[in-house]
């Protein structure tokens, strides 16, 4: 049986998953591919792509999900949009939003990996690293997509060495597909239900400084599952 993938509105918020990995350097034309169609897969099951708004193997996830329509944003390391190009050479192309965190390569990787549900490694150096560092310690939801050369080879012997349980989930595979079905499954027994718990006992507007809280009826939480 063919397996029904998840609609954007069947659940809210959407999943947004991140896709770290080698910006440069020789990349293969079969690892290219795979992150194309992660991407591709990512917008045909409704989620939101997040990358750090670089070329390389993230951008081929760009490609892939702009192929089927999907959402894309990219946390910038730069300032504003001209030092987005200038400066740092990032692509524009395919991107729904791009964010400026003026941070510099380093310090947007925070940003970046934060606004992930789940993370996906490909390739990958040393920046790749520092973000699967962040991901593994802020007990992110985390996928390795293998074969892809790289850093991403040696993370589940880094976690291994480093022996610390942060509560992070890591799980892996050589197909993309299959690994973003087991990233949709951990997701949707980890972080979907905390979401809609917090859904239903929070104002989904916001509530004012001076304002009294609605009563769940009236939040709208009915017909927006």
């Amino acid at each position: 049986m063919t397996k029904k993938s998840p609609q954007p509105g069947d659940i809210f918020p959407r999943m947004t998953v991140g896709v770290m990995g080698s910006s440069g350097g020789a990349i293969p034309v079969e690892v290219r591919y795979k992150l194309y169609t992660l991407g591709r897969e990512i917008a045909r099951r409704g989620y939101v792509l997040i990358t750090g708004a670089c070329p390389g193997l993230p951008h081929e996830s760009v490609k892939g999900a702009k192929s089927k329509g999907g959402v894309v944003v990219g946390v910038s390391p730069a300032l504003n949009f001209e030092e987005h190009v200038i400066k740092y050479h990032s692509p524009v192309r395919g991107y729904d939003a791009l964010i400026f965190t003026g941070s510099g390569l380093m310090g947007r990787e925070i940003e970046n990996i934060r606004s992930c549900d789940v993370v996906v490694f490909a390739g990958g150096r040393s920046g790749t690293l520092g973000e699967f560092a962040i991901a593994y310690d802020e007990s992110k939801i985390i996928g390795i997509l293998e074969d892809t050369d790289g850093i991403t080879q040696h993370l589940m012997q880094i976690v291994s060495f480093v022996n610390k349980d942060t509560g992070a989930v890591v799980v892996s595979s050589e197909d993309p597909v299959e690994l973003l079905d087991q990233l949709e499954h951990v997701y949707m027994s980890h972080i979907l239900p905390k979401y809609r718990n917090l859904m239903t006992t929070h104002n989904p507007d916001g509530t004012g400084e001076n304002d009294t809280a609605r009563p769940r009826e009236d939040t709208g939480l009915k017909s927006h599952p």
